[in-house]
C-alpha cells in the first residue's frame, strides 16, 4: 500500500492562506487584452458551526469585493459564471425548495455589479444552482422557482456524482451511491431540467466519465458541460499511479468528445489531481510550473473538443488554495499559446457567450 505523506488534504476545502499566496514570483500578464468569461466561481461566507465541516477557521468570505479583488489582478475578465455551492440556502420551507435561496442571495450580487458601481467586469452574468434532479414531480417547480429568482440569470443546474469508494477521496455527497447519472429518477428530472432550456453541469470523478457519456448519448439535444476536466483523481487510492490514471481518463474522455451536446471546462483540477502538494511549499508555483502540471489534461481536451466546446475557469476560491488568480489564467494562457487567436477568443470568452447563453 502507498502511504501518503503529503501535507495537502486533497479532497476538502481550506481558506486561502493570503500571507502565502503573496509569496508567488512575480510575473508578467500573458495576452492581457484577451476577454475572459470566467465560467466557474464561487461566492460564499461560511462559518464553522463545529458540526465536521472541512474549515480551518472560524469564518471564510468570499463575495463580490473578493472576486473583484483576484479579478483586478491583470487580467482582462469581463464577465462570469456563478457555480452551485450550498450557499445562502433558504432556512425554512420545504427542502426541495430551499436551493433557490442560492439563487437569490447570488442574484442581488449581480444586481449590484450590473449597477455599474463595481468596474467592468459582469459577475454571475450567469447562475447556475442546484435542485435534486431525483425528485420527480417536485423538481419543476423548484426549476421555476429559480428561473424567477434569478432575474434573467439562471442557466441551469449542477448535480454532481462524484463518487469513489476510497473514503479519503470525499464524495460530491456523503451519501452520494455509485451511478447516480444512469438511475431512471435522475434522468427524468433531466428531461424536465431540458423542457425549461436548462443545461446540467456535470460533475464527478474520472470512473465517472463513462455515466456522462451515457448520459449525453441519451440526451443529444441537452447541452452538458462537465467540469474541471472530468475529475482526474490523483491521491487516496490513485497516490503514484498517474499514469494509469491518465491513460483511463484519456481513453474515457475520448469517447465523451464524440458528444457534440457536452462543453467541457478548462481548470478546475487543484484539489482532486493532486499535482503538487501546495500546503508542503514555502510559496506557490509559477504559472509555468502550473501548466506543466496540467498541460496533459488540458490540452488533450482541447485538442478533442475544440476551441468551439472547451471553456475556462478558475473555481476561485477553491483553487486559491493552491495559486494565484493571475498566475492561473497565466498558466491555461501558456497551455493555450499554441492556439490560433480565434480559438483562444473562443476558449477564454466565446464558446462560454454561447454555451451560457451571456451577453457580457
Amino acid at each position: 500500500m502507498t502511504v501518503d505523506t503529503r501535507k495537502t488534504k486533497f479532497g476538502r476545502i481550506f481558506p486561502p492562506r493570503e500571507d502565502w499566496l503573496a509569496k508567488a514570483p512575480a510575473e508578467p500578464i500573458i495576452d492581457p487584452a484577451l476577454p475572459i468569461i470566467d465560467t466557474h466561481h464561487h461566492l460564499w461566507h461560511r462559518v464553522d458551526t463545529g458540526a465536521g465541516e472541512s474549515w480551518e477557521v472560524p469564518s471564510f468570505r468570499y463575495l463580490l469585493h473578493e472576486f473583484l479583488a483576484d479579478c483586478a489582478t491583470g487580467h482582462n475578465v469581463v464577465g462570469s459564471v456563478f457555480l452551485q455551492c450550498h450557499s445562502m440556502y433558504r432556512k425554512d420551507g420545504p427542502g426541495q425548495m430551499r436551493p433557490v435561496g442560492e439563487t437569490e442571495f447570488v442574484a442581488g450580487i449581480a444586481a449590484m455589479s450590473d449597477s455599474g458601481g463595481y468596474g467592468k467586469t459582469k459577475v454571475a452574468a450567469g447562475i447556475v444552482g442546484y435542485a435534486d434532479l431525483t425528485a420527480g414531480d417536485w423538481v419543476t417547480p423548484v426549476l421555476e422557482a429559480h428561473i424567477r429568482a434569478g432575474g434573467g440569470r439562471f442557466r441551469g443546474v449542477r448535480h454532481s456524482a462524484g463518487y469513489d469508494e476510497d473514503p479519503i477521496i470525499g464524495n460530491s455527497a456523503p451519501d452520494m451511491k455509485p451511478g447516480l447519472y444512469l438511475r431512471d429518477d435522475f434522468r427524468t428530472g433531466l428531461k424536465r431540467l431540458s423542457a425549461l432550456g436548462l443545461s446540467l453541469d456535470a460533475w464527478g470523478f474520472h470512473p465517472q466519465i463513462p455515466d456522462i457519456t451515457a448520459l449525453a448519448r441519451a440526451f443529444p439535444g441537452t447541452s452538458i458541460i462537465v467540469g474541471h476536466c472530468g475529475g482526474p483523481l490523483g491521491y487516496g487510492r490513485y497516490t503514484g499511479k498517474n499514469d494509469e490514471v491518465f491513460a483511463d481518463w484519456k481513453r474515457s474522455v475520448t469517447e465523451l468528445a464524440k458528444c457534440e451536446n457536452v462543453t467541457m471546462k478548462l481548470g478546475g483540477m487543484m484539489m482532486r489531481l493532486a499535482a503538487y502538494d501546495y500546503m508542503g511549499l514555502d510559496a506557490p508555483p509559477s504559472s509555468e510550473q502550473l501548466a506543466a502540471h496540467w498541460r496533459p489534461y488540458v490540452e488533450t481536451c482541447i485538442e478533442l473538443f475544440g476551441a468551439d466546446r472547451c471553456i475556462a475557469e478558475s473555481n476561485f476560491p477553491v483553487e486559491k488554495m493552491g495559486i494565484g488568480f493571475a498566475a492561473l489564467f497565466n498558466a491555461l494562457k501558456r497551455i493555450a499559446a499554441g492556439c490560433s487567436a480565434d480559438e483562444k477568443s473562443a476558449i477564454f470568452a466565446g464558446t462560454a457567450r454561447r454555451v451560457y447563453r451571456l451577453d457580457c
